[in-house]
């Protein structure tokens, strides 16, 4: 489920930019020229383009190895000194960026966009950059080389393109067939309208302007014409193309088959309702976002809500600025409670025990609680909000179809696992619903090690499964009371009584009745 946050590892190569902000009011005209005279107040500088999207990552968690070129000038400092802050893991989230594949070199001129504001508005921008530099030989080999071992210690290639000259088709051709050989997925910002220049590549992530320069649409209104244009474009560089349409959200197109003029359905996400103040590094937001979570093992569907939530906050933003993991997670908590379609499924349990040991890195306290959940009712909901009050975070085990099968009987469960899994994952408090198939979770609590068990109180504390595991580690039982009224098999019952043949099946262990 997307709250059980867990991003993998990132090689991010592309434009390097640095992006300042002056600031100030305006209250007049100047008497020399039909202009504004803006009184300054402040002046900031942060990472742009490619280093921005490396900063997006790291404040998500990712372990990010950035490659590109920064100058020998004043810019190049101010980019270093931006990006210096993101070094050592000592973030919030525990991610970092890596600077051993940035390389500073007279032969580049530090590209930087100076953007001058007024409170929220902005007057004019003034861009500084060589046009359409020519890279050395000597220059490439470096960055492909950087790129090649940094590959060893990824999970995906992202490839920020700001077709500012720092990605020769050379190094792209290099990079991309090491990533594949390598089983990695290659997420690509595309700038460039030659498409074939990303052969190889897993997913690109153009605008709308970008895929109408790439394939020469006029038009992308209705699906049947981002289909065609997409599909142009996937048979250029043989990959699937991540539509992103600002405030109408992004849409995946993706070839089946094997070839690029078949396809799957478009699927769509709608954008996360916010008020805009800066659209500034929102397309990099997006990037790091749906890259971190690829990286992370997360399916592609699963991965562009996530990065939908996360341009919603970026754009709330004033200018270039990245998003932390609690806001991500915060934002995420709002949407489930607020019944937002968002992806409830459960995590395996590699994404559970990479997500315990984030979570403990940062002093949480872990809270176990496990059943079938096959019928939701109100004491099942008092059990878990109990449970989500003693520490920080709260894991459901939840049992398999198949478990509960060997528990109940051939009828049960009612609901499939998946659904039970979106319902008790849409339940505030909870942080992650993991399944097992055992009859009991004692492997699973063996694996995460969790400080608090919570069960019903018509267990003894002794006979709670798991209860020796936690006791070793100085964790404890916790026995919600009970008061009777509320029953799963007694629903069941109710509900087939008159059907012939059907067994209710025996008392459901997780047949918590409402706490006192």
């Amino acid at each position: 489920m997307l709250s059980s946050l867990h991003f993998g590892r990132l090689t991010v190569i592309g434009d390097l930019l640095l992006d300042r902000y002056v600031s100030g009011e305006v209250s007049r005209i100047s008497p020399e020229a039909p202009v504004p005279v803006l009184l300054h107040t402040d002046r900031k500088a942060v990472a742009g383009g490619a280093a921005n999207v490396a900063v997006n990552a790291a404040a998500l968690g990712c372990l990010v190895h950035l490659v590109g070129l920064v100058g020998q000038d004043a810019a190049g400092d101010d980019l270093l000194a931006a990006l210096g802050h993101w070094k050592g893991g000592e973030t919030a989230a525990g991610g970092e960026v890596r600077l051993e594949g940035v390389v500073r070199t007279p032969e580049w001129q530090t590209i930087t966009k100076t953007r001058v504001l007024s409170g929220r508005q902005q007057i004019v921008r003034i861009d500084e950059e060589r046009t359409a530099p020519c890279l050395s030989p000597a220059l490439q080999a470096r960055l492909t080389t950087h790129v090649l071992e940094s590959l060893v210690h990824s999970d995906a290639l992202v490839i920020s393109d700001y077709a500012k000259g720092t990605l020769a088709d050379d190094i792209l051709h290099r990079i991309i067939t090491a990533a594949r050989k390598r089983g990695l997925p290659v997420i690509v910002d595309p700038k460039r309208g030659d498409l074939s220049a990303y052969r190889g590549a897993t997913l690109i992530t153009p605008n709308r302007t970008e895929l109408r320069r790439a394939t020469g649409s006029t038009v992308l209104q209705n699906d049947e014409e981002i289909s065609q244009a997409a599909a142009q474009a996937s048979a250029a560089f043989g990959g699937a193309v991540l539509l992103t349409r600002s405030e109408e959200g992004m849409t995946l197109w993706r070839p089946s088959s094997g070839t690029a003029r078949a396809s799957t359905p478009l699927y769509h996400v709608q954008a996360r309702k916010a008020e805009v103040y800066d659209v500034s590094g929102a397309g990099d937001t997006v990037l790091a976002a749906l890259a971190g979570a690829l990286a992370g093992g997360r399916p592609i569907e699963e991965a562009m809500r996530l990065a939908a939530v996360a341009a919603g906050i970026a754009v709330g933003h004033l200018g270039t600025a990245s998003v932390s993991r609690r806001e991500l997670e915060e934002a995420l908590q709002e949407g489930r409670v607020s019944g937002a379609d968002m992806d409830l499924s459960p995590a395996d349990w590699v994404q559970a025990q990479r997500q315990v040991i984030s979570w403990r890195q940062d002093g949480a306290r872990i809270i176990f609680a496990n059943g079938c959940f096959d019928v939701l009712h109100p004491g099942h909901v008092a059990l878990i909000a109990e449970a989500a009050r003693l520490g920080d975070r709260l894991i459901v085990g939840l049992n398999s179809d198949a478990s509960v099968r060997r528990l109940k009987g051939p009828t049960r469960p009612v609901q499939d696992e998946e659904a039970r899994a979106r319902v008790i994952g849409a339940l505030k408090g909870v942080d992650m619903v993991v399944l097992f198939d055992e009859d009991t979770p004692y492997r699973l609590i063996e694996t995460l090690q969790p400080d608090i068990l919570v069960k019903g109180a018509d267990y003894q504390a002794g006979e709670v499964v798991g209860a020796d595991i936690v006791s070793r580690h100085g964790g404890h039982v916790h026995l919600v009371p009970l008061r009777e009224g509320h029953s799963t098999t007694a629903i069941v019952g109710k509900l087939v009584s008159e059907r012939s043949g059907f067994s209710a099946g025996q008392p459901d262990p997780d047949d918590v009745v409402q706490p006192e």
